[in-house]
């Protein structure tokens, strides 16, 4: 099993990206779990037993982040490369997923698991943020042999977060 959960994130308007922190989170979150995943896949083929390749993308997979074009872009370019892998690797008995997480207690969104509080959240339908143990339990199942007929897709665990996307303010 290779779980590819490095992540980056730079938020800019887009006008104002700048070309090199647009490369910083492309490098961390696509072509670092390019080149991860194909040196696991080259030794899955190998031993000949299949394995599991989970990426960590986002909600922003599915939908933007507002003023973070090259985090939604590199989310969603992960979640194209686990299709394409799922795709290519099936026949050699190695199922690909992604996990699309919403707001989860880590130092990447300034928090801790303790953080996590009933109600302080509450643009999203669950009201809090998640635990990390929400997201891990999740590819706990896809590693397991219970998920043995499930490759290619996208597992968003969000509290509600894409059913109402607080996100969007119109100008």
């Amino acid at each position: 099993v290779l779980v590819n959960n490095a992540g980056a994130m730079s938020k800019a308007p887009f006008l104002e990206m700048a070309f090199e922190e647009w490369r910083t989170v492309f490098t961390v979150d696509v072509d670092g779990a390019f080149l991860c995943a194909q040196i696991a896949a080259r030794k899955m083929v190998e031993q000949g037993e299949g394995g599991r390749i989970i990426n960590i993308t986002s909600v922003h997979e599915h939908t933007p982040l507002p003023e973070a074009s090259a985090y939604t872009a590199a989310k969603h370019a992960l979640g194209g490369l686990t299709k394409s892998m799922a795709m290519e690797l099936v026949q050699h008995k190695i199922l690909v997923n992604s996990v699309a997480p919403g707001a989860i207690a880590t130092p990447m969104n300034d928090m801790k698991d303790e953080d996590v509080e009933e109600g302080s959240m509450p643009n999203i339908p669950l009201a809090r943020p998640g635990h990390t143990q929400e997201i891990a339990s999740l590819v706990g199942w896809l590693s397991s042999e219970d998920a043995t007929y499930t490759t290619g897709q996208s597992f968003i665990v969000d509290g509600g977060f894409m059913l109402a996307n607080p996100q969007y303010k119109p100008q």
